[in-house]
C-alpha cells in the first residue's frame, strides 16, 4: 500500500487544508508537496493519532476496525456497501457545499479526516479499486487499537451451532473412494449409468470432474496405469490423492458445479476458482477443529465481512447466472445468498465427501445446518480403513458376488468387468450395508470377452481373494463357458400354432413363408420379429381368422 505521504500527493492543496483542520493543525504552505511533508510529520504520530481515535464517532472507529482486521485495504464496493460511498465533486462545488462539515456516510467521514484512501492495486483477480489506510499510518492505528481488538486481528467468523443445528449427525467419511471405484468401471465398460446408486447421485457431477482433475480420467476414458496406482494405494493415500488434487486445481469450479444455478458467459475464462477455494479454505482453517459450527451464521457472517470474495471489483452484474428451476437471471447483489451464500454450503459439502468435515441437520433428511472440521487424513484411522483386504468376497453358486466396500478397489474394479450390475434389469450397483452386489452371466461374460477378458481370468480372481472358496457349479460354469459359450438361452419369441398340420404346409408354400423361422412341431413355428401382421393378413387370405395372444 502507499504510504501518507504518497497518498496524499494526488489530491488538491484544498483538500490537505480540509484534512489539516480536522486534526487542528493549520497549514503554512500553498504547496501540495511540501503540505504533504508538514501533515506527515504531524499525522505519523502516536499521540496525535490516539487523540484522533478518541474523538472519532464509534460507527467510523469500527469501519477503520474492519480494515485493520483485512490487513489495511479492503476491496472498494464491499467496503462502500458497508460503510457508504464519498461523493464526487469537483473543487468548486467542494470548498462551495463543504461536503466534510455534513458526511454523508461513515466512508465520507473518515476521507475528510485523512484516515481513508482509494486507489486500484493489482490483485490476484485483476486490477481491482480499494479502500485502503496508508502505510504508515496504518501502523500506528493498528498499534493504538491493538488492545481493545483483543491483540487479534481475525477470528472465526460465524459462531458455534446451537444444539438444534447439530441434533442429528451425518459424520464425514472415505466413501468417495468408493464410488470413484464405481464410475471409473463404469467408464472403462462403456456403461450408460455411472453406476452410483440413487442416494448419492447428487455428487456425480463433482466425482467426475475430481477423477478428471486427478489425472484418472481424460476424455470418458479411464487412464490405466494412474487408475491402477490410485485403486492399489491404501484408503488414507488415495483419500489424500484426491484431496490434494482438488486443492491445488485450477480447473475444478465448484461454481459451476452448484445442481441450483446455471453459469454462461465469457466471464467464467476469468473466473478463478482455485483463489476463491483457498480465500473459503483460510476462513474454514480458522474454525477450531471438531468442534460444530453454525453453516448459516459462517454464511453471514463472509456475507457481511467479505462479501466480493469471488467477485473481482464487486462485479455483480456482468456474470450471466441463471436458476435451474425456472431460468430466471441472478444478477446484483440482491441473489447473493443464491449465488455466492450457495457457493459456500457447496463447498462445505465437498468437504464432507471428501471426509473433511461432518455435517449435521437439526433431524434427518433437513438441510445441513452445522459442520465439524475433522482432523488431516492421516490420523482418521477409525474412520478409514487402511487394510487393503478389511473386507470379505461372497460367492454363490448361482453366480451372484458380494464385495464388501472395505476390499480391494483394485479386485472389484476387476470383478466388475465380467459381471452384471443390475436390479430389476437396470444397470446399476446395488449397495446394501456397506456391500457391492454383481453376478456373472452368458451377457456380462459375452461383454468382458468382447475387451479381451477371458473366464478363466474371472475364475482366477475369485479363487484367489476367497482362499478357494468357489462353488464347484460356478466353477464349472465359467470353464464350460470359456471352453463352448453359452450353452443355453432363454429367449422370448412369437409361436404361430394351428389346429391342423395342413394349414402349416399351406402356409410353407404361400408368399408368408418368407415370414416363418424355426419348426417346433407340426402344428407350431416361430414367427419372424416384426412379422405378425403379415403373418395374419396371409392367414386372412387362405381363409382363416386368427387373434394373437399376449
Amino acid at each position: 500500500m502507499p504510504d501518507l505521504y504518497h497518498t496524499l500527493l494526488k489530491y488538491d492543496i484544498g483538500y490537505l487544508r480540509i484534512i489539516a483542520g480536522s486534526w487542528g493543525l493549520e497549514l503554512e504552505t500553498s504547496e501540495v508537496d511540501s503540505a504533504s511533508e508538514e501533515l506527515c510529520a504531524s499525522f505519523l504520530d502516536l499521540e496525535a493519532v490516539t487523540e484522533t481515535m478518541e474523538i472519532l464517532p464509534a460507527d467510523a472507529r469500527s469501519a477503520l476496525t474492519v480494515l485493520l482486521e483485512s490487513n489495511g485495504k479492503m476491496e472498494w464496493a464491499a467496503f462502500a456497501r458497508k460503510f457508504g460511498e464519498i461523493r464526487e465533486m469537483g473543487e468548486a462545488r467542494r470548498d462551495r457545499e463543504r461536503p466534510h462539515l455534513k458526511p454523508i456516510s461513515i466512508a465520507e467521514n473518515l476521507f475528510y479526516r485523512g484516515l481513508l484512501a482509494r486507489a486500484f492495486f493489482d490483485a490476484e483477480k485483476g486490477a481491482q479499486e480499494f479502500a485502503y489506510i496508508p502505510e504508515d499510518l496504518f501502523e500506528i492505528i493498528d498499534e493504538v487499537t491493538k488492545e481493545e481488538r483483543g491483540g487479534k486481528s481475525t477470528e472465526p467468523l460465524g459462531r458455534p451451532a446451537t444444539p438444534v443445528e447439530k441434533a442429528f449427525e451425518i459424520p464425514g467419511s472415505d466413501h468417495i473412494l468408493d464410488d470413484a471405484t464405481t464410475v471409473l468401471a463404469a467408464l472403462r465398460l462403456n456403461l450408460e449409468s455411472n453406476g452410483l446408486p440413487l442416494d448419492r447421485q447428487e455428487q456425480a457431477p463433482a466425482l467426475q470432474n475430481l477423477l478428471i482433475t486427478a489425472n484418472l480420467v481424460k476424455k470418458d476414458i479411464p487412464q490405466a496405469e494412474k487408475v491402477k496406482s490410485f485403486l492399489e494405494a491404501s484408503r488414507v493415500d488415495a483419500l489424500r490423492a484426491l484431496v490434494e488434487a482438488w486443492q491445488s486445481s485450477q480447473e475444478f469450479d465448484e461454481l459451476r458445479l452448484i445442481p441450483t444455478i446455471i453459469c454462461e458467459g465469457e466471464w467464467l475464462r476469468q473466473n478463478q476458482p482455485l483463489v476463491t477455494r483457498e480465500f473459503l479454505m483460510d476462513l474454514v482453517n480458522s474454525i477450531p477443529h471438531n468442534k460444530w459450527w453454525s453453516i448459516p451464521a459462517f454464511v453471514r457472517g463472509i456475507k457481511e465481512k467479505f462479501p466480493d470474495y469471488q467477485r473481482p471489483a464487486g462485479d455483480y452484474d456482468s456474470w450471466f447466472i441463471k436458476r435451474t428451476s425456472d431460468g430466471q437471471f441472478l444478477r446484483g447483489f440482491a441473489y447473493w445468498d443464491q449465488v455466492d451464500g450457495a457457493l459456500i454450503k457447496y463447498f462445505i459439502q465437498l468437504l464432507h465427501w471428501l471426509g473433511m468435515a461432518d455435517l449435521a441437520s437439526p433431524e434427518e433428511g433437513k438441510e445441513a445446518t452445522a459442520f465439524r472440521i475433522k482432523p488431516r487424513v492421516e490420523s482418521q484411522k477409525p474412520d478409514l480403513r487402511t487394510s487393503t483386504f478389511d473386507g470379505k468376497i461372497v460367492v454363490s453358486s448361482n453366480g451372484k458376488i458380494k464385495i464388501s466396500r472395505y476390499f480391494s478397489r483394485a479386485v472389484r474394479y476387476q470383478i466388475s468387468r465380467f459381471c452384471e450390475w443390475d436390479d430389476g434389469g437396470e444397470r446399476r450397483t446395488e449397495t446394501k450395508e456397506d456391500e457391492y452386489q454383481y453376478h456373472v452371466s452368458a451377457r456380462s461374460l459375452t461383454q468382458a470377452k468382447e475387451q479381451g477378458l477371458k473366464a478363466e481370468q474371472l475364475l482366477s480372481l475369485l479363487v484367489k481373494y476367497t482362499n478357494g472358496n468357489v462353488p464347484p457349479a460356478l466353477v464349472k460354469a465359467l470353464k464350460q463357458w470359456d471352453a463352448h459359450g453359452t450353452e443355453a438361452r432363454v429367449e422370448k419369441l412369437l409361436v404361430l400354432r394351428v389346429n391342423r398340420p395342413e394349414i402349416l404346409e399351406e402356409m410353407r408354400k404361400s408368399k408368408a413363408s418368407k415370414f416363418l423361422g424355426e419348426i417346433l412341431s407340426p402344428t407350431a413355428v416361430i414367427i419372424k420379429s416384426g412379422a405378425e401382421s403379415k403373418v395374419l393378413a396371409a392367414l386372412a387370405e387362405l381363409g382363416l381368422l386368427s387373434e394373437i395372444e399376449i
